[in-house]
């Protein structure tokens, strides 16, 4: 029977349950051994990201995972190797409904 691993960071039940009635759905990102608790990003965050990222790609990633943290291992926002992991899969959370457009 295999082992449950316990990752760096990782929350206990009741806390994820309390994310979840907070903020509706919630994202986990494990990198490495350690984990990340993030809630969807609000439309002004995503705004200001993207104004941030006119000049800087990296910060706005920074900023957007700051604004979407809810906890974990801190190591993933302060090591680079696991900061750049965990940053890759953010546009996986920002999802777009496809819309149609119809004639009327």
């Amino acid at each position: 029977m295999k082992e449950k691993t316990t990752l760096i960071g990782q929350a206990t039940p009741e806390q994820i349950e309390a994310w979840k009635k907070k903020h509706g759905k919630l994202f986990g990102i494990v990198v490495d051994g350690h984990i990340a608790y993030l809630r969807k990003p609000t439309r002004p965050e995503l705004s200001y990201a993207a104004t941030v990222s006119q000049n800087n790609m990296l910060k706005s990633n920074e900023v957007l995972m700051k604004a979407m943290w809810l906890g974990g291992s801190e190591a993933i926002q302060a090591e680079d190797e696991l900061f750049f992991g965990a940053s890759a899969r953010l546009a996986d959370i920002i999802q777009v409904k496809e819309a149609e457009l119809v004639n009327l």
